[in-house]
């Protein structure tokens, strides 16, 4: 039961709080008692100078009689004594303690302003001060004052029970603030954790909230999770559905075309015609095998690149010369343009494979009598690489999905020109990992301009 996270957090919370309140009370009760006991130590001090003060101006045994019978109304006790400490007169008969503190506090240098001869509280009976009566430079006497403690004490006890009832008071309320705000923090956090089983199991979540701090933050994070975990899910099962269709097909072709071949009645003739088409299969099964297994490595992170500074023209130049007689012979005039002072810092491995991926579709797609133009140009921020072509052109609607795997246009027309569908997904990774990106731009029956941007290093 104590594992809940809501126990745990109302727990410590009380407990701090507790200990904050306990410091609290503890530093205003002593304060309060403090300044009562001080109070009564300056009121004290202050009758007894001014009663000092009185009898320096009118040292007469009236002035005397009249400062007692005042204090005998108060609750205070006055006692007035010589030079020597002897007794003239009190407001209230003198008991022992009182004795023993004139006789134990009597300092002939007891300043002009007194002083407090007794101020224990806790464990005396009285608080007393002294204020001397000085008469022409002469100590003549004393004024002391006296405070019963008892009084002080019953201050206090009443100030103590004040503050245990307001400490219970107090406590009751912490712990109902406490429980409120516990689970006002973690009723949201169970939700989160309800959402995250649910996810966990394969389960679409939901969460709505109009919070704007972190749980918020948080809620909003597992339901854009929730919903990429969704689209992957779908993602996997067509990519799923759409590898084992690309998988059968060139298998059902082998398969049908090797039962007839055993056939004893087939000529030289259509035995190699059939072979061919069984090569052919198996040929683009291959490719088709290969790049799944070019995009497991990038899925797995285990895909390189090695970097290094080139020209790109000397790149370009390559791959022209190695496809030029290709585009001429389905008589598609290719050309290119790329300044000689361009440098990269690129795996020139990998990115002749971006090209001639791009340049292999620009050749399927284009039909005889069109052209085909590769251009470079740099800026102070990227190097461009635009591939455009004068070929069929891809609908509007497909152009944001060219990359997704084995996407097709169209499928037959793609299964004729004997392509995968993944050729532009590897293009794009190569391209990131790069650090560029790469676009499409196309126009039904008007022609497809690919286009790759590559930062500066």
């Amino acid at each position: 039961m104590f594992n809940k996270l809501s126990l745990k957090t109302g727990f410590l919370f009380f407990v701090f709080i507790l200990v904050i309140e306990l410091l609290l009370f503890f530093i205003l009760y002593t304060t309060l008692a403090s300044d009562r006991v001080d109070s009564v130590k300056d009121n004290l001090l202050s009758r007894g100078n001014s009663h000092s003060a009185v009898l320096e101006d009118y040292y007469e045994e009236t002035t005397l009689e009249h400062v007692a019978r005042m204090e005998s109304a108060s609750e205070y006790t006055v006692v007035i004594t010589d030079g020597n400490g002897a007794i003239i007169t009190s407001s209230d008969p003198v008991d022992d303690e009182m004795k023993s503190i004139m006789e134990n506090r009597y300092d002939e240098t007891e300043p002009s302003t007194g002083g407090i001869a007794e101020g224990d509280w806790q464990q005396e009976r009285y608080i007393a001060s002294a204020s001397p009566i000085i008469i022409n430079g002469n100590t003549t006497g004393y004024v002391y004052m006296f405070a019963d403690t008892n009084s002080v004490r019953e201050l206090i006890e009443k100030l103590s029970g004040q503050f245990a009832v307001i400490f219970f008071i107090t406590v009751v309320l912490t712990i109902i603030t406490t429980f409120i705000l516990s689970r006002f923090i973690t009723l949201p956090l169970i939700r989160l954790k309800d959402a995250t089983e649910k996810l966990s199991s394969g389960q679409r979540v939901e969460l709505y909230t109009e919070r704007k701090d972190e749980l918020g933050e948080l809620a909003a994070s597992i339901a854009d999770l929730s919903s990429e975990l969704e689209h992957l899910k779908t993602a996997r099962n067509d990519f799923l559905g759409s590898i084992s269709h690309e998988l059968r097909t060139p298998l059902t072709y082998i398969k049908g075309y090797a039962d007839i071949i055993n056939r004893q009645d087939l000529s030289k003739d259509e035995i190699k015609e059939y072979t061919a088409i069984i090569r052919e299969e198996t040929e683009h099964l291959t490719l088709l095998i290969k790049n799944l297994f070019e995009l497991a490595k990038m899925d797995q992170n285990k895909f390189s690149i090695e970097r290094k500074q080139i020209h790109l023209q000397v790149l370009i130049n390559s791959i022209a010369h190695r496809i030029t007689t290709v585009f001429a012979e389905k008589g598609i005039a290719f050309s290119w343009q790329c300044p000689d002072d361009i440098l990269v810092y690129i795996d020139a491995e990998r990115f002749e494979q971006v090209l001639i991926n791009i340049l292999d579709n620009a050749l399927k797609y284009s039909s005889e009598d069109s052209s085909v133009h590769l251009e470079v140009c740099q800026s102070a921020e990227s190097t461009e690489i635009t591939v455009s072509d004068q070929g069929d052109g891809i609908p509007e609607k497909d152009v944001p999905f060219l990359f997704d795997r084995l996407y097709r246009v169209e499928k037959s027309r793609s299964r004729n020109s004997g392509g995968t569908g993944l050729g532009l997904a590897i293009s794009k990774e190569i391209v990131e990992a790069h650090g560029g990106t790469i676009q499409i731009e196309s126009e039904l029956n008007k022609g497809t301009t690919v286009i790759i941007k590559l930062p500066m290093e």
